[in-house]
């Protein structure tokens, strides 16, 4: 099984500050408009916020974990809900690399792997080295169409 490059951390950990900062702006809105209580109110629920969202990044990245095997994909992932995903090479429809900012900046990608099915069938496989994700979108693509040959072979 792999993990993640720890520097995912730090992404998650960013869309935690991110998160925070909104809701203890809505936080102050609703305090200016309907409480009445006082600053505090905003700054106290950003905080919380912030402390909940990094806890959540920390759990998070050890949950994860992938492995490519013969036939599928299998992905184990989720702190409250833990997700167990199988996805057969013969169900994928094409994979694709992506580097948002935060990622480009931590030298960090992602592999989406999007499949045949229903809406929504695609995963993500996030904090990967940029080589690292590169190889691994050459190798699932490679194996789904190996697998693709199979099964018209049969």
């Amino acid at each position: 099984m792999e993990v993640l490059n720890p520097r995912v951390r730090l992404v998650w950990g960013v869309g935690a500050v991110v998160t925070a900062l909104i809701v203890g702006v809505v936080a102050t809105v609703v305090d200016r408009f309907v409480l009445g209580i006082g600053l505090w109110v905003g700054l106290a629920v950003a905080a919380a916020a912030l402390v909940l969202g990094v806890v959540l990044a920390v759990l998070r990245y050890r949950a994860w974990r992938f492995e490519v095997r013969d036939d599928d994909v299998y992905l184990e992932r989720g702190v409250l809900t833990r997700v167990n995903t199988v996805v057969p090479f013969v169900r994928v429809q094409h994979v694709d690399t992506q580097r948002g900012p935060v990622e480009r900046t931590l030298g960090l990608a992602s592999v989406v792997v999007y499949t045949a099915g229903s809406r929504g069938a695609d995963v993500t496989i996030p904090g990967l080295t940029p080589d690292r994700a590169d190889d691994l979108q050459e190798q699932l693509r490679r194996l789904a169409i190996e697998s693709e040959r199979e099964s018209d072979a049969v």
